[in-house]
């Protein structure tokens, strides 16, 4: 990806995947507090979605949106604990090209600060696919905020020093039009 003006900051365009077997548009907070903190922050959204917890499922969304020329960056919610529904991570790593082993072992650090040794529950991860981050958290509102606020809104700010991931991203014509 190309910044051409490290000191200006860059909209990324991001989508949102909930993966829920119970949550609808109505009351899915975790899925509509990342939409708006993105929004918040200066970001696009560009697509926004709810499936079911079924590793099949989770794959066919991001593997199109992997594949999308328009997504830089997908935070998906929920699936992440231990319940035999909880797939997230089974459905997301055959797909990563890299794991990014530091935001899960981060989010737990940060999140232990929080909430203490419930921490060791989650199976938050995340990963690169074809230029596109992949940041995978827990259901819940709170591990959203934790993971917005104490993690990824620092590294996907493309003035972020001394590192972002922002530079790692695919760039895309369009992704510099929307917006």
């Amino acid at each position: 990806m190309t910044v051409s003006d490290p000191t200006t900051k860059q909209a990324l365009n991001i989508a949102v995947l909930t993966v829920s077997d119970t949550r609808s548009e109505d009351n899915d907070t975790s899925g509509q507090y990342l939409n708006k903190a993105v929004i918040a922050d200066g970001h696009n959204v560009i697509d926004k979605k709810i499936v079911i917890d079924d590793k099949f499922q989770i794959r066919a969304v991001m593997s199109n949106w992997i594949a999308a020329d328009d997504i830089q960056v997908v935070l998906v919610t929920g699936g992440t604990g231990f319940t035999a529904r909880d797939t997230t991570p089974e459905a997301m790593l055959p797909l990563f090209e890299k794991e990014m082993v530091g935001f899960g072992e981060l989010f737990r650090h940060v999140t232990y600060l929080e909430i203490g040794t419930s921490t060791v529950q989650s199976r938050a991860l995340g990963g690169m696919a074809n230029g596109t981050a992949i940041f995978c958290m827990p259901g819940s509102t709170g591990a959203c905020k934790t993971a917005w606020n104490g993690i990824l809104q620092q590294q996907l700010n493309s003035t972020h020093r001394p590192c972002n991931f922002v530079v790692h991203l695919k760039d895309s014509l369009i992704c510099s039009s929307r917006g």
